[in-house]
């Protein structure tokens, strides 16, 4: 094939086809019917799909450089709620707030509490790829107002308090 005409790509196996022969029939001593209604020894194979093999794949074709950018369908947890100011007690009470509304509508979310460093906080939930983060802050305080970041996009935007309840609801949608 003429060089230009070459496409080099990167890809993972996900499935797999093993051919066994007559390795295992024979040593079971598994016989079937021909076509001729003798007994034979089958040939043996099998397949499938490696599981883990799924997860890197999924993993390779959604990354960047700060970590995983998991898909919505298969995202261990789809919120990363946030607190950046853990142990302020206005923080805390927002914070609070919004996970009970969070884990009440059925969405899978993951509280970051830690008294870290919010830098540090942000860098773990980029890490282990949660697509949607909120972050709970001065802002929250001051202003009444929650931030969004979107993992994939890293667009980020401002969810009045008021408006969270909305918000929850197209998350579950």
């Amino acid at each position: 094939m003429p060089a230009d005409r070459l496409k080099s790509a990167r890809g993972i196996e996900v499935g797999h086809i093993f051919y066994f022969g007559k390795k295992y029939s024979e040593a079971l001593d598994v016989k079937v019917s021909g076509p001729d209604g003798q007994a034979i020894v089958p040939e043996m194979g099998s397949y499938g799909i490696g599981v883990s093999r799924l997860v890197a794949a999924i993993i390779e074709a959604n990354h960047d450089d700060a970590g995983i950018i998991w898909p919505d369908a298969v995202a261990p947890f789809k919120v990363a709620l946030i607190s950046a100011k853990t142990g302020d007690e206005a923080c805390d009470a927002i914070a609070n707030d919004i996970y009970g509304k969070l884990t009440r509508a059925g969405i899978e979310v993951l509280f970051d509490d830690r008294d870290d460093r919010p830098g540090a906080k942000f860098a773990t939930m980029d890490l282990i790829g949660i697509p949607h983060h909120l972050i709970v802050g001065n802002k929250a305080i001051q202003e009444s107002m929650v931030e969004y970041k979107n993992r994939r996009t890293g667009a980020r935007e401002m969810i009045a308090l008021s408006a969270i309840d909305s918000w929850i609801d197209g998350m579950r949608g």
